[in-house]
């Protein structure tokens, strides 16, 4: 990928997004080209034509997706699927069009079978069941992966598309009801230690293991994927190791500093027992992540407490 190439990363002010442009600046590429989703709708069909042939970029890094936790996700079921399926496919569709040199669409773990042996592998795509809880979503996002395989076979295009694992850092959505496991623990705590809350309650029983990816790390997987990858089969990005949700919330604690004591709610749903990627692939291509559990903890919270706090 040329220092002097002109890159497009749609959704480049997400967690995920904006990680691929300090990535991206970190490396010498100054040609971004970037659009608020006020500026461009990317569900608008004829707004990404419009903007693909005047602005003509030479790549594309596909981060723009709407995305939520658990609640978030199964409240908002048509939502989920209609946008991530509308935004992916008028994208991915016009990177073709106007012949751009290579496209890198992000995927979620989500994608996998809920049931499916551990640790995952690209090979377990569609061999079973996914998490009731997220199917729009995760078939949305399989629905990318298909388009991309698809347009490389039919067209030849170089479209290759990575499955990072659960991710937080800089930029995430601390929302108290859309968020994430790991940014929604984050603002609890904190709320909890400011008004001085003896206790505070977690949902499920603290036994489902998740992996995390600190998306600085993530960013930079993506720019050593569009530089040395271009095979069709999707690959995974993660750390290779996972954390019971119980482990995770007492970490967050002690990262933000609370002191009260922890409950955890039987009645709420767990979702997906474990999600850890086999990441192989990734490491034999020779690149591994840099930030550990703790520190990137440490650094979302420090972005928290720099922010607004959503209501």
């Amino acid at each position: 990928m040329e220092k002097e190439a002109k890159i497009y990363v749609a959704g480049h002010r997400g967690m995920v997004g904006s990680a691929i442009v300090r990535a991206l600046e970190k490396e010498g590429y100054h040609r971004l080209i970037k659009r608020s989703s006020k500026e461009l709708d990317l569900r608008n069909q004829s707004a990404v034509a419009d903007f693909f042939a005047e602005e003509q970029p030479e790549y594309v890094f596909l981060a723009a997706a709407k995305v939520g936790g658990i609640v978030a996700n199964n409240t908002y079921r048509a939502d989920f699927l209609y946008e991530n399926v509308m935004i992916q496919t008028n994208v991915i569709h016009q990177a073709y069009v106007q012949n751009i040199k290579k496209l890198l669409f992000l995927g979620s773990s989500c994608i996998y079978p809920k049931l499916a042996p551990q640790p995952l592998q690209e090979d377990y795509l569609l061999t079973g069941t996914l998490e009731p809880t997220n199917e729009p979503y995760a078939i949305a996002k399989i629905a990318g992966i298909k388009m991309c395989e698809a347009y490389r076979s039919q067209y030849g295009c170089n479209f290759i598309s990575a499955m990072p694992t659960n991710l937080y850092g800089i930029n995430d959505n601390y929302h108290p009801q859309n968020s994430h496991v790991l940014p929604a623990l984050i603002r609890r705590f904190h709320e909890a230690k400011i008004a001085g809350v003896n206790e505070v309650s977690i949902w499920g029983t603290g036994s489902p293991l998740r992996e995390f990816l600190y998306a600085d790390d993530l960013g930079e997987a993506c720019v050593f994927l569009m530089q040395n990858y271009n095979e069709a089969q999707f690959i995974n990005v993660g750390v290779g190791e996972d954390i019971s949700i119980r482990d995770l919330a007492f970490l967050v604690r002690e990262v933000v500093g609370y002191t009260g004591e922890l409950s955890f709610d039987r009645s709420k749903p767990d979702g997906t027992p474990r999600k850890l990627m086999n990441i192989d692939k990734l490491h034999a291509l020779g690149w591994k992540h840099t930030t550990s559990l703790k520190e990137g903890i440490t650094l979302a919270y420090t972005d928290f407490l720099s922010k607004p706090i959503e209501d």
